[in-house]
This record gives structure tokens, C-alpha cells and sequence, in this order.
């Protein structure tokens, strides 16, 4: 028998907790617990766990802030279940996510697994183009959004699942504050384990409301990604130097365009433009959303791209450790 307990690391957010909590109080299979860790918040969280106390079975922790990935470690300590599924809690889930998930369990076995992110029907326009952007075949890969884009699945922890005897064994979440999910992915591989990605529990993710806190976001996700190839040589890909690559492109191009008056290489610029234009109108059939999209497209490219080089730089040439380069991204 499949048992399952859902882990929500919170820092404030009340109102996507209860978003959350509303959808997993409708879910089709009700045999699932539910384990709330706040770290730290400065807003009162328990008022909105005790409306799901009858609906659900239920556990409300608080604890001294921490990061996300120690806990969720607290977290999966005090579950009593023998599967553990990490959500981040500004995600919603559909009602049959838990009947998926054990469905999945059974068809298709493995140690850990993953599933897409999507934009709900209800997010506003920014949130569905930066949801385009982190999902696109165009700068992902898809990786995050479609099964056929996957070959070796790094589970991520806004809608991830692992063992939780493996999860313990392989001490569960690192030291690491940012880049955290693939490096227990990583983790897991080195160990012998396997991954998989469903493509039937997706969820719905909030992500960020802003492109201030979008272009913060994904900055630091560039700067963790070296530090991930530092701890797992084995898993680096020329790949991820794609958004790097990019961002110096177009500074070459625009000095080629200035200096030499030669537009070649922002004319690929421009086409690659057209090309998500067009296929993020097709994908949401929004031509403001589809115009958004260009932006948050070009902003998680640059900003993603200057991280990874700063990041690869301090490491690799001036051969900082991971943890003097970015203190911050530690416990």
C-alpha cells in the first residue's frame, strides 16, 4: 500500500497556503497527510492550517527560520508515511494529484520523482508569461513542462517525491539554500537511485509577481548552477552554458551593430524574438501574455547568464570555494 505524506515549507504566504490547502481538501483519494513547517514566518499561519483540520489530516509545526531545504528535512522526520511529496506552497494542485500519484507509484516504479508546472486558468498575465518563459522549449529546453523533453529527470521541489527511507539515507536536503532540488537529484544518481518524471501531477505555480523579483530569482539560479557542477562533476552539460552564451551574444552584437554598423548577429536576435513571440501566442493564445513573455524570456536569459558567469568565474579562475564565493546561498 502507497502511503503519502505532503511536506509545505512555508515562510509567511498565507494567503497560497490557503489556496493550497483548499485544493488538497478536494482531492479524490483522502488518504494522505499533510505536514506544515513554517520557518519563521512573521505572519500568524496557524489560524489558516486550523480552517483544514477537519478536512484533512493535518500537523502544524513552527521553527526558527532556516531555508526551505532543512525544512522540509524537519519536515520528513516527523512523517509517518512512506512516501514524501515536497510542494511549494504557492502551488495548487488538481483533485486527482494524490490518486496520480499512487497510480503512477504502482505503474510506473522508481525511487523519486518530479512532475511539470503549469499556469492556472486564474493567474494574471504576468505570472502565466513568466510561467511561458521558466517552461519553454526555447530557453528550458521544456524540461519542466513536458516528458518527452526529459531524459535523466531532476525531481524539483516545488512538486517532487521521494521514498522516504531512500530520503533519509541520503541525508535528504544539503546545506545548500538555492539550487537545493537538483542537488538531491544529483545526490540520489550518485547513490544508485533512480528518478522519473509523471506527467499526470502537474502543478499549478504561482512564481513571481513581479520582473524585479523574477530577474532576482533566476540570477541566483544561474550563480548556483556552478556550484551544483563544482559538487556533481559527473551531471555538468555544455548545455547549461546556453543563457551565458546568449547574454555575451548580444553584447557582441550590439557592439558590432555600433561600432562596425554590422546588424547580422541582431538580426538572429530579432528572429529568435519571432520565434518565441509566435510560439508563446500559440501555447496561450494571448498576444499580451505572448509580448510579456518576450520580456520575462529575455530577463531570465540575462539574468540566468550573468549569475552562471559570475559564478563559474569566482569558482573556477579564481578558485573560491562555493561557500566564500556565496555565503548567502549556505546554511
Amino acid at each position: 500500500m502507497t502511503t503519502i505524506s505532503i511536506i509545505i515549507a512555508i515562510f509567511n504566504r498565507k494567503d497560497e497556503l490557503f489556496e493550497l490547502l483548499n485544493s488538497l481538501s478536494h482531492q479524490t483519494d483522502k488518504d494522505f497527510e499533510v505536514i506544515i513547517v513554517d520557518d519563521g514566518s512573521k505572519i500568524a499561519l496557524l489560524p489558516t492550517v486550523e480552517l483544514f483540520e477537519e478536512q484533512l489530516d493535518i500537523k502544524f509545526f513552527r521553527k526558527d527560520n532556516s531555508g526551505p531545504g532543512l525544512s522540509r528535512n524537519y519536515g520528513a522526520k516527523r512523517a509517518k508515511n512512506d512516501w514524501l511529496v515536497f510542494v511549494d506552497s504557492d502551488v495548487i494542485v488538481e483533485t486527482d494529484y494524490i490518486e496520480n500519484i499512487k497510480r503512477n507509484l504502482i505503474e510506473n516504479p522508481c525511487d523519486a520523482f518530479g512532475g511539470a508546472d503549469k499556469a492556472h486558468k486564474g493567474f494574471n498575465l504576468m505570472q502565466k508569461a513568466i510561467s511561458y518563459s521558466m517552461t519553454s522549449v526555447f530557453t528550458t529546453g521544456g524540461i519542466r513542462g513536458k516528458k518527452n523533453a526529459v531524459t535523466k529527470f531532476q525531481p524539483r521541489s516545488f512538486n517532487m517525491g521521494v521514498n522516504k527511507a531512500i530520503f533519509l539515507k541520503v541525508g535528504g536536503f544539503s546545506e545548500m539554500r538555492i539550487g537545493e532540488d537538483p542537488d538531491l537529484s544529483m545526490t540520489l544518481w550518485e547513490s544508485g537511485y533512480t528518478t522519473m518524471f509523471y506527467d499526470n501531477i502537474g502543478v499549478y505555480h504561482k512564481r513571481r509577481t513581479d520582473f524585479g523579483k523574477f530577474s532576482k530569482q533566476v540570477y541566483q539560479f544561474g550563480c548556483a548552477r556552478p556550484i551544483l557542477n563544482h559538487r556533481h562533476p559527473k551531471y555538468t552539460k555544455l548545455t547549461f552554458w546556453f543563457p551565458s552564451v546568449f547574454l555575451l551574444g548580444y553584447m557582441v552584437g550590439i557592439i558590432h551593430y555600433f561600432v562596425w554598423g554590422n546588424g547580422l548577429i541582431l538580426a538572429l536576435y530579432g528572429l529568435y524574438t519571432f520565434l518565441v513571440l509566435f510560439h508563446a501566442m500559440v501555447v496561450t493564445r494571448n498576444i499580451s501574455i505572448a509580448s510579456m513573455a518576450v520580456i520575462s524570456t529575455y530577463i531570465q536569459m540575462f539574468s540566468y547568464g550573468y549569475g552562471f558567469l559570475k559564478s563559474w568565474f569566482l569558482i573556477n579562475i579564481l578558485k573560491q570555494s562555493p561557500e566564500e564565493a556565496f555565503p548567502k546561498h549556505f546554511h
